[in-house]
């Protein structure tokens, strides 16, 4: 059965001015999502409920989501349906090389949902989808943002062996807010995959990424970002959490622009 994440209007009752987004659903926006029906291929960006969806399909940026559109987690800062995930489509691969041709893309964002339904958690897909990229358009970067596959290491590896140009796993959140903010997930175990991409691979960039205003405190920021510095990760995107549904975690700590220069000047 799949839970759909309620309703998808979310009030911006005194959200403060750097926080509000204008989704603009016309023009370039609706071209490309129609491209995108065409293909036959989902992104994160819509699955997810972004709201930078419209500078980014603006600019012709998109971030591929593999592994279907419904996710086996159901983590609470997230917009993905959660659910029973469907049967895996062997021609995805294929798919996303011929959006990313059509979009003249030059560097490739592959994300998924997690499948903690399959034996690999999707990591051979992962690695197909690599692959293809590589086969057919020359020269094309590739950006990975995986799940933790429950912490399977031979998973981990099978992606790796494709080598992307990099290696993304976020951490999301604090470590006291892991229980409520990542459902099935384990902190420690999340730093791992970090830790055993950078021993192993070291040739391959890791990246890892968090977000603030799920109630974070500044000293746990500084312990995050110690824990994921410490694994040998050497790119590092923080964010803003906005709740995609009024089903979500709610916004705790709405955080102004500036901090986020003390949060670089700290990193």
């Amino acid at each position: 059965m799949t839970k759909n994440k309620g309703n998808r209007i979310i009030p911006r009752k005194r959200l403060p001015g750097y926080l509000l987004k204008k989704v603009k659903l016309g023009g370039e926006t609706f071209k490309l999502k129609q491209l995108l029906r065409s293909l036959n291929v989902t992104t994160v960006c819509e699955n997810a409920l972004c709201p930078n969806i419209t500078e980014c399909f603006e600019a012709g940026e998109v971030t591929f989501m593999i592994l279907g559109s419904t996710c086996s987690r159901n983590c609470g800062f997230c917009g993905v349906t959660s659910g029973s995930p469907s049967t895996l489509d062997p021609a995805e691969p294929q798919k996303i090389v011929d959006a990313a041709a059509m979009l003249k893309l030059k560097y490739v964002v592959l994300t998924s949902v997690t499948r903690d339904d399959l034996p690999d958690g999707g990591a051979g897909h992962f690695a197909d989808c690599i692959h293809a990229l590589r086969d057919h358009l020359p020269g094309v970067g590739v950006e990975v943002l995986i799940p933790d596959f429950k912490g399977d290491r031979p998973a981990l590896e099978r992606v790796l062996r494709e080598n992307p140009d990099v290696l993304a796993h976020n951490l999301e959140t604090v470590k006291r807010l892991y229980n409520q903010a990542r459902s099935g997930s384990n902190y420690q175990r999340s730093l791992d995959i970090l830790r055993i991409a950078a021993e192993t691979h070291p040739d391959i960039p890791v990246k890892s990424g968090f977000m603030v205003g799920l109630g974070e405190r500044d000293e746990e920021i500084e312990e995050l970002t110690r824990d994921i510095r410490e694994t040998g990760c050497t790119m590092l995107t923080i964010g803003h959490y906005l709740p995609p549904t009024r089903d979500n975690i709610p916004l705790v700590n709405p955080v102004p622009p500036e901090k986020f220069e003390e949060y670089r000047n700290q990193a």
